[in-house]
């Protein structure tokens, strides 16, 4: 991939992230994994949200780059805007009452979710929070399992701290992984067993 076309779907698959999060929320379903830890801790902690996500978010890349996956600036485009494009587009995005424009809304954010996170990842120019505690592990557990089982986990612990856990979740959850590790080659990325060689 040239670096003009990595300057450029870089920031783009992170603003699609952001507006699949949104619709998401918008929807009313459930969220993801990640954002259910952060509603969860942030109801526990008594804390301010925003504070929360980002502590969490530092501890996470610490982990990962423990575990020999470096921070570059995919991590940093990521934290920052996927922030602003949900905190931009849930100002004015709709919330539809009805149940079949709820289910077209969450699918329509679960669509922009999996290709923005995909179209991000396929840069290799970093990982954010969520998507580099999954890829950590990358050996030995393959990235559409690894980030299911970070999925589910961090749903757990969001659930016992009190937040919310709906069908979108449990959607979320179980197919985001696949999704997103079968789009990765489509959009430029390296197949996983290219970059695990590289690593190692």
């Amino acid at each position: 991939m040239s670096p003009l076309r990595r300057a450029v779907q870089l920031p783009l698959g992170c603003i699609m992230l952001g507006v699949g999060v949104a619709m998401v929320l918008a929807a009313r379903l459930g969220a993801d994994g990640y954002s259910t830890l952060m509603s969860g801790l942030t109801l526990v902690s008594k804390v301010d949200f925003a504070v929360v996500s980002w502590s969490s978010a530092l501890v996470l890349v610490v982990l990962a780059w423990l575990r020999g996956l470096r921070p570059g600036p995919g991590t940093v485009c990521q934290l920052v805007l996927v922030g602003l494009t949900v905190s931009a587009l849930l100002k004015w995005l709709p919330e539809p009452d009805a149940m079949g424009g709820r289910v077209l809304l969450f699918a329509a954010g679960y669509l922009f979710l999996c290709v923005g996170v995909a179209t991000y990842l396929a840069t290799d120019l970093g990982a954010g929070p969520a998507e580099g505690a999954a890829l950590a592990f990358d050996p030995p557990l393959p990235f559409k399992w690894s980030y299911t089982v970070f999925q589910i986990i961090c749903i757990a612990i969001g659930w016992w701290c009190g937040a919310a856990v709906g069908v979108g979740t449990l959607i979320l959850a179980a197919g985001i992984g696949w999704t997103v590790d079968r789009l990765m080659p489509l959009l430029g990325g390296p197949p996983r067993s290219a970059v695990v060689e590289q690593a190692t």
